[in-house]
């Protein structure tokens, strides 16, 4: 247990520490929301695949614990992996009706967490979606909170909506936002009331702090007009709160030029010293079937393999040249891309189709 701990912290520390040179900024709010200590469920919503719960947890004090689709645990090798850092999988009928009695068991591991005073996170969408746009709330997340306040009846149990906005989610470098809500106590929503109203009731206040959270365009017959009018105004979605007030008002900035991308030269300097990382990216973009993987994707690259590849070149050239050459070619690679990260802009632009990214 205690050895699961360490490895926990370790890989987290690892992401945090990478998210570092693929995220141009990361804008946190609302962090005295969260809890310190008791039972916490997290209520995210889910744009951008796996990287969403990248950035909720490495800006969040909780050791969390995870659903994810059940997809994710079919390599053995890989299943063992996600358990080690505290995933779980759920079951969809996609994955077969017989398979959703597994659920079963996943609900009562995650009622004895929360029975434990630690944190769980869930995404109640249900799944990924890159629109700006709050979908409806699936049933599974109040299950789990009506289960586990049954069970424990002295329990209580505090959601804690998360909203997070990227400017763009399938854009390197990301830039994204993530606001954390006001806890919702649950207990007294479930003793005061039926069991159908007061699922009902925490769907509407958790999809309420969602709405205000991350930018929400409403999903109706204006959404794209409206989303465009952003997207020319080339908006700051990281900045929610403004965002959200153009969209309720209607008071949306006139038509701006997309900041020009200066250090662009540098990008190609980057990627020539990265040759055989960004071939093989290049390769695996053509199998990704879906537009929000992209970010996951990337990341999962730049986290595994241009760490490895830039060392084995450091080695090399230390070889040859002696270990301070070698050591400093490694340390201006990573500067690089800080440099190049840190100062590309992230201009507003329509989500583009698979077959038309070249990045």
């Amino acid at each position: 247990m205690m050895f699961q701990k360490i490895w926990y912290h370790l890989i987290w520390s690892y992401i945090k520490f990478s998210l570092f040179f693929y995220a141009k900024k990361i804008k946190i709010k609302g962090s005295r929301n969260i809890p310190k200590k008791g039972a916490v469920l997290f209520a995210v919503n889910h744009p951008n695949g796996l990287l969403d719960p990248l950035f909720v947890t490495t800006t969040n004090r909780r050791q969390n614990h995870f659903l994810v689709r059940a997809a994710s645990f079919k390599n053995p090798l890989v299943k063992k992996l996600l358990e080690s850092l505290y995933l779980m999988p759920i079951y969809r009928i996609r994955d077969g009706i017989q398979q959703l009695a597994n659920n079963q068991e996943i609900f009562e591991k995650c009622y004895r967490i929360l029975h434990k005073e630690e944190s769980l996170m869930i995404f109640p969408e249900g799944s990924h979606n890159k629109k700006r746009s709050i979908r409806p709330l699936s049933k599974g997340f109040t299950r789990i909170v009506s289960g586990a306040l049954e069970r424990y009846p002295d329990l209580e149990v505090k959601v804690v909506p998360v909203g997070i906005t990227y400017q763009h989610s399938s854009d390197f470098p990301a830039k994204v936002s993530v606001n954390h809500g006001q806890p919702i106590p649950t207990r007294e929503i479930f003793t005061h009331n039926t069991p159908a109203k007061a699922i009902n009731l925490l769907k509407t206040a958790v999809t309420e702090q969602l709405k205000t959270l991350s930018v929400h365009i409403p999903d109706d017959e204006n959404y794209e007009t409206i989303l465009n009018q952003l997207n020319e105004a080339q908006v700051d979605f990281t900045d929610v709160d403004v965002v959200n007030r153009m969209i309720r008002t209607g008071r949306i900035p006139k038509k701006k030029a997309a900041k020009k991308n200066l250090v662009k030269p540098l990008l190609y300097v980057i990627l020539f010293n990265s040759l055989i990382p960004f071939l093989l990216w290049k390769i695996a973009l053509k199998k990704i079937d879906e537009i929000e993987f992209i970010d996951t994707f990337r990341f999962g690259l730049n986290l595994l393999l241009i760490p490895l590849f830039y060392s084995l070149q450091a080695l090399v050239i230390a070889s040859f040249y002696g270990k301070l050459i070698g050591f400093f070619y490694f340390t201006v690679s990573a500067m690089l891309i800080v440099l190049y990260t840190k100062c590309a802009p992230t201009n507003a632009k329509s989500h583009i189709e698979l077959d038309e990214v070249d990045e």
